[in-house]
Order: C-alpha cells, then structure tokens, then sequence
C-alpha cells in the first residue's frame, strides 16, 4: 500500500503513518519537516527526478513493503496522486489529503474560489496561465521555476494591467506564511523567492459572484454567432453572424488560447472569442471603433484587450496569438495576413468582400507554410413582405479563408 499524505499547509502527517513505512518519498521541505517522526529503518528519497523514484516505489510495493509519499495540499489536485494512480492503480493508494494551496490561499483573503478557474504552470508553458487570466474575473495559478510571480506579472502588465495579484507564499508556516496583494508591474518587479505556493490573479469588480451550482468557469455561452442587433456597429459594418460562425468555427477559440482580432470593426468576432473562454485582443484604428469595441465587450460581460492602431504595425507588441481573424481588407491586406500567420501557432482567418482580395489573401497563408481553404458564403435571409408573406432577402457574399499549420493539423485538435 502507498499513502500519499498531504503537507504543508493544514496539519502535519498523521505519526502513525510515518511510524509505519519503510519508505518515505518527498520534497527535501517534506522530509526535513517530519524527519523526526521517521523511524530509523526508513528509507527516504528526494523527490527529484521522478522516474527513479517510481522505480523505488515499486519494488517496495513488490514486497509488499509499506511506502509513504509525501506531497504539499490535495495531492489529488495537480498534484502526484494522478501518477501514482497511472502507474500501480488507484486500488493501491490510500490518500490522505491536506488543504489544497488554492483553498487555503482563498481563504486568507475571505472569497469563495468555487467559482475560480485554476490552471498549473508547474512545468508547462506559461502562457496559458496568462490567457486564462486575461479571460477570466478569477484565477489561480499553481507557480513553478520560470513561471512565478514576476514572469506572470510582467505578461499580464502589457494587456491586463488592471488585475490584482494574490501571492500566497509559505503557507501553512506560521513563521514564514506572506499574502500579499500587488498589482502585475509590482509583481514584475520582485524577486518572490522559492516558497510561492500560488498566485489569484482577481478582477475586483467581480470576485464574489452569485450562487453557482458548477464549479469553475462560468458556463460557456448556450449559442455563439449572435445575431447582429446585439452589438454596437456603425452603419451595419459588421461580420455577419452566418460569417461569423464558419469563422468561430475555424478559429477554434478556448481557454488558454490568444486569439487577434484585426481590423475588429466592432469587435464582434473578438467578443465571441472571449465569450467561449479565449483572451482576445482586438486591433483597431479608428477612435469610434475602439469606443464601440469596449462598450459591446462590457454588455456581454467579457474582457477584451483593444489596442488602437493599425495592422500590421501595431501588432508589434502583441504576444503570440493562437489564432487570428484578419476583417476588412485595403492594399495592405496581404501584408498584415503575412505578419499574422508568421506569429500565429495555430490559424488564421480572413474574411473579405472583395474578389480581387482573395489570391493574395491566400498567398499570404501559403507562403507563410499554412495550409489553405476557402468558401463563398452566400446567404439569404427569410424576412417579411406585406401580405403575411415572406421573401428572401439576399445578404453580400463574403470570402472566407483559413489557413492551418501542418502540424497542427496533424496532431487533430485535441492536442
């Protein structure tokens, strides 16, 4: 049998446990931590490396011999009970969890966090620890080396200024434990040391919420391509809702993702992407657009970094997008394509009312290595006529692009 006890932020482990086990397998922290209540007998190993480990661990578990893992909060949260449970079944494992970093770290500062979206970027990239702060009113990130406090605050400055950071450090350590709350530059700008345990990135205007009955994010929207009459636009200069559900579509926006919205016009496109759970930024260069983006993100709620300028060269300080839309068109169409496919991972999407547009459109993608398709969207709308008849009634045609990265594709879309 293996119990998995976690530490570090609740009560020590229980000392019959320890008094029990042969082998004990921990952080150098842990093991310092309840060294005294090990038996002489016991063997113990740094959790470093974790193959030689497991290794260990199975050869004690061979020979029947009693094994203690020691691990910090809720082992089962991000944490090592899901490698144990892979590798000798869950029938195996006795768990014994502690508070989770994430409860503890919500509770010294009295909000609730059943409606906190966490993601860990312990060993994974950070940026989609940055876009799910972008996109969400509360988030907690599960810190690891490179991917702490500063580095999570210097990202967050450049498009989400605004947000509050929750350090929680040392938890559970009466003589070391720090909560501190700073803004993202502030968080930049220090050295946080190795005792950070977990990070709330807060929207303040929004951290108590109403009474939920699904944990996490906010349930994603019942429908998408909505129709045109719920957004601000000027003079009907907008993605038509038929457009825009091929080009959600073919966008793909999730959480965790970045996704441009170039030439957003009044942000349609951008505001769907950030209702399905993306961090959008929409580029924009007239002063009446960017006012019309911010007030139709507001109604539906969602946050959208909107940059004034224009394309290409105001996408100079973006970070990299996951995905594009490129709307509207002009002669520097195939330039700004160019610019966004070289930094997009996964696809971009152009949409254009104009034939002459196309070839080069798709030259942009071909050339940039994308793989290239298309359509001709043309719809036709059922709408009244005197008489309690019905006609329809003939919306423009649209040219809709998209190019794909090979090995995306490949890897098929859950990657």
């Amino acid at each position: 049998m293996i119990t998995v006890v976690g530490t570090g932020t609740g009560a020590p482990p229980p000392a019959d446990v320890l008094a029990g086990a042969e082998l004990v397998v921990g952080g150098r922290r842990h093991l310092d931590a309840v060294r005294p209540a090990v038996p002489e007998r016991a063997e113990l190993i740094v959790l470093g490396a974790l193959a030689p480990a497991l290794d260990t661990v199975e050869e004690y578990v061979g020979k029947g011999r009693p094994v203690v893992v020691l691990a910090s909060g809720d082992p089962g949260f991000f944490g090592i009970v899901r490698v144990l449970a892979q590798r000798f079944g869950a029938g195996a494992l006795d768990v014994r969890p502690g508070v989770s970093s994430v409860a503890a770290a919500f509770a010294r500062i009295g909000l609730p966090w059943d409606d906190a979206v966490v993601v860990s970027a312990h060993g994974r990239e950070l940026r989609g620890a940055v876009n799910v702060c972008r996109a969400h009113p509360k988030a907690a990130v599960l810190t690891g080396p490179g991917a702490g406090p500063a580095e999570l605050g210097a990202a967050l400055a450049r498009a989400c200024a605004d947000r509050v950071l929750v350090v929680a450090s040392a938890l559970g350590d009466p003589a070391r434990e720090r909560v501190e709350r700073v803004t993202p530059a502030q968080a930049a700008a220090r050295d946080w040391g190795a005792a950070v345990n977990v990070v709330l990135c807060l929207d303040e205007t929004r951290t108590v919420g109403g009474m939920r009955t699904v944990a996490g994010a906010a349930p994603g929207p019942a429908g998408w391509a909505l129709e045109e009459s719920g957004f601000a636009h000027r003079d009907s200069m907008i993605t038509k809702f038929e457009v825009r559900a091929l080009a959600l579509a073919r966008l793909g926006p999730r959480p965790g993702d970045l996704v441009w919205d170039v030439g957003a016009g009044s942000g349609s496109v951008a505001v769907e992407c950030a209702r399905l759970g993306a961090a959008v930024s929409a580029v924009e260069k007239t002063p009446d657009g960017v006012a019309r983006i911010r007030a139709n993100a507001a109604a539906h709620g969602v946050d959208v970094h909107v940059v004034r300028g224009t394309a290409p060269a105001a996408l100079a300080e973006l970070d990299d997008p996951d995905a594009v839309f490129v709307g509207g068109g002009g002669r520097e169409l195939p330039a700004v394509v160019t610019a966004c496919a070289r930094r997009a991972r996964r696809s971009v999407v152009v949409a254009m009312a104009a034939l002459d547009r196309v070839p080069a459109a798709r030259a942009a993608l071909t050339g940039a290595g994308f793989d290239c398709e298309g359509v001709l969207l043309q719809s036709s709308r059922l709408a009244p006529l005197p008489g309690d008849v019905t006609r329809l009634a003939a919306a423009n045609p649209v040219f809709l692009l998209w190019g794909t990265r090979p090995a995306v594709r490949s890897e098929g879309v859950a990657q």
